[in-house]
């Protein structure tokens, strides 16, 4: 049996894409994330992070939003089509 290896959705490099496993966030922003379509299952790509790193932009049901790294590092994901 194999081992998924999951990640924080800030750890993200441009190109990437990567499957949502759980989200860490509670109430209001748990919320907004789950409306925007940031659900467990979801296919994230990412597409830019801001020189400073801070924010990062993501394309999510086909919507691109951009999160601060407090957002994103809370979001647990996996590697799509790699190894």
């Amino acid at each position: 049996m194999s081992e998924v290896k999951t990640m924080l959705l800030s750890e993200c490099k441009p190109g990437e894409r990567v499957l949502i496993t759980s989200l860490s966030l509670e109430g209001t922003m748990r919320r907004r994330l789950l409306d925007l379509g940031f659900v467990k299952g979801s296919e994230v790509y990412v597409i830019q992070k801001s020189p400073l790193g801070d924010p990062m932009a993501f394309r999510v049901s086909d919507t691109t939003i951009a999160l601060r790294k407090e957002e994103s590092s809370k979001i647990h994901v996996q590697k799509l089509g790699g190894v």
